[in-house]
């Protein structure tokens, strides 16, 4: 069943799905919003058995949609640590997708946090045909602090650490900060991370002074399958561990924020000029420090009500750009049972479209939530049909264009409808 995208797009959004709950609205909803589907490379198939479980999903009821496959161009890097077999899997604080709507797809990228591997391959998950396809093949792979045993591969360029194929050399965790921008169908990652780059400057027989000292922030562009370093000019933010980078349509850029000792601030990014603004949110100060989410945050934008919604542990964080203002609508207790704990190496936290409602996914509980904005309430809820994986190494993310919440342990798919579209 060899399908054109357009075709593709088609069948997934047939009649038939419709009247099941499944793709018909939450499509037009999620990525009918950009621009048409041009043609993707890697070209994926549907799988028929694959649509027929979809089609045929509940709300509220979770199916096993089985192995995924595995494809790409697979280096010495990537067969030396089973790629190949296993696609990319959870990386420690690295277990973010994000969803292009321009693809249809969710991608991913980032570091383990030292074992097996850290390197900086990117991948890209296709529900329909149940595939994991990888975009860009790794580059050698490097140390915990450094570069790694061997760095043939690896120049000092315009500041900034590089492999000969114009990848980071550096990659870091995820956390949450990771995000797509759909104007420029790009995925945008701030790279940040404890290698200790004036010894490997020196080690190349660069000098460190002629380092890059502004935030690493990188593009992945999965048309063209290349990475893109930007090199800010000042003032500009505290790439901090575990902060959190969201694309805002309202504000035409990714916002960049932080809430700790290193910085207290909720940063634009302005992709043309690559140039940051301090949004200064809630005036500054003791307003922002408490209102604001704290490092390890998760969370998403809502299209809907133009906001953006966070969990941070068990308190609940809002924040709209209209009024650039943070607010600690709910102070949870581990205790209570009324929340789930959000964390960025043990939870995800996703907009489910069909819905409105937002879908967190707690890994160390094995338990689903949904949080509703506008009651600003959450609930526990109880999946009928099949168990969702329990692995150390998963990911999720929210495939409107399915009305699924997916959850993939190494390459086993299971697949959740909360609502119907």
């Amino acid at each position: 069943m060899n399908l054109t995208p357009r075709n593709r797009r088609e069948f997934l959004s047939g009649a038939a799905l419709a009247v099941a709950g499944g793709f018909g609205p939450t499509n037009a909803a999620g990525a009918a919003d950009g621009p048409p589907l041009a043609k993707l490379e890697p070209a994926l198939a549907p799988k028929p058995r694959v649509v027929d479980r979809l089609r045929a999903l509940k709300p509220n009821h979770a199916v096993l949609l089985g192995k995924a496959d595995v494809v790409g161009e697979f280096n010495d890097t990537a067969k030396k640590y089973d790629l190949h077999k296993t696609g990319p899997m959870g990386r420690d604080f690295t277990i973010k997708m994000c969803w292009a709507p321009d693809r249809n797809r969710a991608l991913f990228c980032g570091a383990n946090h030292g074992v097996p591997h850290r390197l900086n391959d990117v991948w890209e998950f296709d529900l329909p045909s149940l595939t994991w396809a990888m975009l860009y093949a790794p580059d050698l792979p490097r140390g915990y602090g450094d570069l790694g045993k061997d760095t043939s591969d690896v120049e000092f360029k315009d500041g900034i650490l590089i492999t000969k194929r114009g990848g980071p050399a550096v990659i870091a965790h995820t956390w949450w900060g990771l995000t797509y921008d759909p104007r420029k169908k790009t995925l945008l990652f701030m790279n940040t991370w404890v290698t200790d780059r004036k010894k490997a400057v020196t080690a190349l027989g660069g000098d460190p002074a002629d380092l890059y000292s502004g935030p690493p922030l990188w593009a992945f562009f999965p048309a063209e399958k290349k990475w893109k370093a930007f090199r800010s000019p000042k003032p500009y933010p505290v790439a901090i561990f575990g902060g959190m980078l969201e694309y805002i349509p309202e504000l035409g850029g990714s916002v960049w924020h932080a809430n700790n000792w290193q910085m207290h601030g909720t940063w634009l990014h302005d992709y043309e000029k690559d140039t940051w603004r301090d949004l200064k949110a809630n005036g500054g100060g003791k307003p922002f420090e408490t209102e604001a989410p704290e490092p390890e945050q998760i969370g998403y934008y809502d299209p809907v009500r133009k906001i953006v919604v966070v969990q941070r542990h068990h308190d609940t964080h809002h924040y709209d750009p209209k009024t650039n203002a943070w607010k600690k609508v709910l102070v949870g207790d581990k205790d209570d049972g009324k929340s789930p704990y959000g964390h960025d190496a043990r939870a995800v936290f996703h907009h489910d479209a069909a819905s409105g409602h937002g879908l967190l996914a707690q890994f160390q509980t094995n338990t689903l939530w949904a949080y509703d904005p506008d009651k600003t309430n959450w609930t526990k809820l109880a999946p009928e049909g099949d168990p969702m994986p329990t692995g150390g190494k998963r990911l999720a993310y929210c495939d409107p264009s399915s009305n699924a919440l997916v959850v993939i342990d190494g390459t086993t798919v299971w697949a959740y409808r909360y609502r119907a579209g």
